[in-house]
């Protein structure tokens, strides 16, 4: 017996694709699906911190899994090729100073 053969993927933009850059993700899950915010995270004040959503991506838990495992094997992989990633700020004169914490 043979594999079944793998579909022909085709990926194009739809006519109100966008691209949008985000340094905050809040992640909210129910039942039935995993929901992400995805916003803007700025500081005018050491105590304050602002954050901007932008837009809101909803999946289901197979696809939030799915996702998770690709993003850990891409992490991996930068990783290896360019080194580990802190996820607090290292460099104490940074502009943006955000409080200590978990990452959102």
């Amino acid at each position: 017996m043979s594999a079944p053969q793998q579909p022909k993927i085709t990926v194009t933009p739809s006519p109100d694709f966008r691209e949008n850059y985000a340094n905050s993700v809040q992640v909210r899950v129910s039942v039935w699906d995993f929901q992400l915010f995805f916003g803007l995270a700025s500081s005018d004040a050491p105590d304050e911190v602002t954050i901007r959503n932008h837009q809101a991506i909803f999946l289901s838990p197979q696809q939030a899994k799915a996702l998770a495992n690709l993003l850990s094997q891409n992490l991996a992989q930068y990783e290896q090729a360019f080194g580990q990633i802190n996820l607090e700020p290292q460099n104490p004169n940074l502009p943006i100073n955000f409080p200590q914490g978990p990452v959102n």
